[in-house]
């Protein structure tokens, strides 16, 4: 019996480092985006921060989106056009936390002579120190990317912030702040739009809070290491396939110890996310004998969310009622 469960395990890893090998990133390029004259001109980094600037610049501003749809930010890195654009704009918003290893160059590509304010939106998040690396050295280099207090070269932070409503909300604030600073005249706008925003997130936030603490099972399997700010703020306990980068390859071994738990702990799904391939999440779920659910870490949307209208709000409610299937 003991010689079958060996077996069994090198067949399994055979059949992750074979997908693992397969799997290949994408280098498409923006969406585009003009700068208008008379509006405040927005850079951001990528999808959420896009929404919630464009929520709350409203007709004053006009944000421009660097991350194409369909496109995961991980390992994406900007054009000179990108640049260009960024080097006219008033305000330049990226996350920070070592999700966007590309920004030091980005900056330097600005030149002396531009006047865009650089605002790292995460700043003021408790931010979470992952286990592990995440396969592209972001965690090392938060440091030099953040103004986060505290952080050295050998943490490896989590960047994926957006994905808590409660850290939402520390995001949607320091945009309306930076909104405010560059354009003063119309900050009763500003702030107006920044409080209705406000009030999705903590409804979203309220809604999350109570019907996942209402909740028995509280753990987990998500192919890449995304959830842990959500896990933190309503108190479940995420296993990760993958790193924090779902490019970061994953140890043969611990999937089969991961299969092994998920069988021991009558976990009944594998989280997988549209993004990214979804076969190591399939390949662990057939080998553990169980189902696979989406649970979507809001890096972007695909070109189908995009044109069926979906927004932060409606992934994340999809999230919330895929999280209490599997956790019932």
């Amino acid at each position: 019996m003991y010689i079958h469960r060996s077996k069994r395990g090198i067949f399994f890893a055979a059949a992750v480092l074979t997908i693992m090998l397969a799997l290949s990133g994408c280098g498409k390029n923006t969406d585009g985006g003009t700068i208008v004259e008379g509006k405040v001109n927005v850079i951001t980094s990528f999808y959420p921060i896009y929404e919630f600037a464009k929520a709350i610049g409203g007709e004053e501003a006009n944000v421009i989106n660097l991350l194409p749809t369909g496109v995961e930010p991980h390992d994406w890195t900007p054009r000179s056009q990108d640049i260009l654009n960024a080097s006219k704009a008033q305000l330049f918003l990226y996350n920070g936390a070592g999700l966007e290893g590309w920004v030091p160059n980005f900056m330097k590509g600005l030149g002396g002579d531009n006047k865009v304010q650089t605002v790292e939106v995460s700043q003021g998040i408790d931010l979470i120190e992952a286990d592990g690396d995440d396969g592209h050295g972001h965690g090392e280099e938060a440091e030099a990317n953040s103004g986060h207090e505290g952080e050295t070269a050998d943490l490896h932070v989590d960047p994926h912030t957006w994905v808590s409503p409660k850290s939402a909300i520390v995001m949607a604030e320091n945009i309306k702040n930076s909104y405010i600073d560059v354009d003063p005249e119309h900050q009763a706008a500003y702030e107006a739009r920044y409080q209705e925003l406000r009030g999705q997130l903590q409804a979203l936030d309220a809604k999350f809070t109570e019907q996942l603490s209402a909740l028995t099972n509280k753990e987990i399997v998500v192919s890449h290491q995304a959830f842990g700010y959500l896990c933190r703020d309503y108190g479940l306990t995420q296993h990760a396939i993958m790193g924090l980068s779902p490019e970061a390859e994953p140890r043969a071994q611990d999937l089969v110890a991961l299969s092994k738990m998920v069988k021991e702990e009558g976990i009944r799904y594998i989280f997988f996310e549209e993004l990214v391939s979804d076969k190591l999440a399939k390949t662990l779920a057939s080998e553990a004998g169980v189902e696979t659910l989406v649970l979507n870490p809001v890096e972007g949307l695909t070109k189908s969310q995009a044109q069926a209208g979906d927004n932060y709000f409606t992934l994340m409610e999809k999230n919330l009622q895929n999280l209490i299937q599997a956790l019932q």
